[in-house]
């Protein structure tokens, strides 16, 4: 009867232990995989769905770019790992005020933790603040601004397991020509970055960096194209014995070579954004997106890390969802890096896993759109002498910017384009009847003009969420390509 009841034992133990390795097999692969949802758009899906999505397709982390109240209070009880944001535009506030920080913390951190509320884990303060763009316009705040808060996590007793870091763009340390081990902080911002890296050294706090190789082959003409992605087939750079094959690789070393010799060689390093647009540009499609991330999944799954790096990195998807209202000025790629359409639809199969079993990712469920109705070019019309400044005002207020040449509309015919561009602000516009007249050029139609390449979209129901204004003449340009080819 003993014996029994210990082979039982052994047996129900061995059954639990199995099955906890299961378990545990299920999370693994989604182990370090999170992504970042920005809401520069028009429209956006509610919060609500947005978490489903990432249940759905077993992501399980988080990066936001504020600190809404109203969204991250939805993620509460979920599991799902949230970084919370301080846009570049709170710097000065919180790095000239303890106070002012202080209380950011307890409204927008400390309200959310308690028995079943959100898992915030990091707090990014600024984003790329450091950016060559933005001309030293945030030498003075970030720094101050970072420290401030984080002695408010600490006075709150959280600091020890919340850390507030910058997300820093790749351009603050470079190689020049050479190779990776020729990398440093760059020379203007060298000695703030050391203070910020010995900060992060001391505390525990990690260094969140952007990398984006899609934007070295954008900038760069000369760029080996297959540098860019995983398949090795691009020519080897050679630096200290080892052989980089791709610009990740490559990269994240600069970085690790510029930490040593600030002497924070043990700062952990987190890939804060990475990820391939599809559309607006020659190399942005979907067949270049998914050859992207397609290899990036199946390094990642390795755990092998980088040759100075090895191990796991934690990285962040960019972005969830398409963003059509985001500064076009990199180019007008910027509105299109979601894995997700603008309504949560999946535009490629993928497999985030790594072992290429690809499908098609789950898409956002109890998405609700607005009426079956779109903006279209009233043909019949003769006179085409006010076609050009209808064109710019609705490029102007709304996103044109798959019209442009290489992109997924840019083969529609005459009359198709005026009408995507006149559609677009039409939706853009929560389909007032107001904003589809165009000084007569224009009718409400219920026939989709969609083709296998190009989206007419419809707009979603107002989710609640705060609408962004058009940044005025962010894509007047747009118009004007649409008219080059009329």
């Amino acid at each position: 009867m003993v014996r029994n009841r210990v082979l039982a034992t052994k047996v129900t133990w061995t059954a639990a232990f199995i099955a906890a390795l299961h378990l545990m097999s299920s999370v693994y692969v989604t182990d370090g995989i999170g992504v970042n949802w920005g809401t520069q758009a028009s429209h956006t899906l509610h919060p609500r769905i947005i978490l489903q999505m990432l249940k759905d397709n077993k992501i399980n982390q988080i990066k936001l770019f504020d600190a809404d109240h109203k969204t991250v209070k939805q993620f509460a009880g979920s599991g799902i790992e949230v970084m919370l944001g301080v846009p570049n535009n709170q710097l000065a506030t919180f790095a000239g005020s303890y106070d002012k920080a202080k209380k950011w913390v307890k409204e927008n951190v400390k309200s959310h933790l308690y028995n079943g509320g959100v898992h915030i884990k990091y707090i990014a303060v600024g984003n790329e603040p450091f950016l060559k763009a933005y001309n030293g316009s945030n030498l003075k705040t970030v720094f101050p601004a970072l420290k401030n808060i984080q002695s408010a996590l600490n006075n709150e007793g959280i600091g020890d397991k919340i850390k507030a870091t910058i997300p820093q763009n790749a351009d603050v340390y470079d190689s020049g020509t050479q190779g990776p081990s020729a990398g440093n902080f760059r020379s203007d911002i060298r000695d703030l970055m050391t203070q910020i890296v010995h900060h992060f050294r001391d505390n525990n706090v990690p260094f969140l960096v952007n990398i984006y190789p899609f934007l070295s082959l954008y900038q760069n003409k000369n760029f080996p194209v297959e540098f860019a992605f995983f398949d090795g087939h691009a020519t080897p750079v050679q630096d200290k014995g080892i052989s980089y094959t791709n610009m990740l690789d490559a990269n994240l070393d600069t970085l690790v070579w510029s930490l040593r010799k600030a002497q924070a060689s043990k700062v952990k390093i987190i890939i804060g954004e990475i990820g391939w647009p599809t559309d607006g540009s020659a190399n942005a499609d979907v067949t270049m997106a998914k050859k992207f991330y397609d290899g990036f999944f199946k390094k990642m799954a390795t755990k092998k890390g980088t040759p100075l790096y090895p191990g796991e990195i934690e990285y962040y998807l960019f972005s969830l969802t398409d963003e059509n209202q985001k500064s076009i000025d990199p180019g007008p790629f910027e509105r299109h890096w979601g894995l997700f359409r603008y309504d949560g639809q999946p535009k490629f199969p993928l497999d985030f896993t790594g072992s290429g079993h690809d499908k098609m990712p789950v898409g956002a469920k109890g998405v609700k759109y607005q009426e079956s109705r779109w903006c279209a070019f009233n043909s019949d019309i003769k006179n085409m002498e006010k076609i050009q400044e209808n064109l710019d005002y609705a490029c102007t207020r709304a996103d044109c910017t798959t019209l442009d040449p290489s992109s997924s509309c840019d083969t529609l015919n005459k009359n198709a384009r005026i009408s995507y561009a006149f559609n677009s602000f039409f939706q853009t516009n929560n389909q007032d009847v107001q904003a589809c007249n165009f000084e007569g050029l224009a009718r409400i139609v219920t026939t989709n003009e969609s083709t296998s390449q190009c989206l007419f979209h419809i707009a979603l129901e107002r989710s609640g969420g705060g609408k962004l204004e058009m940044p005025i003449g962010a894509s007047i340009f747009v118009g004007l390509l649409v008219l080059l080819h009329l």
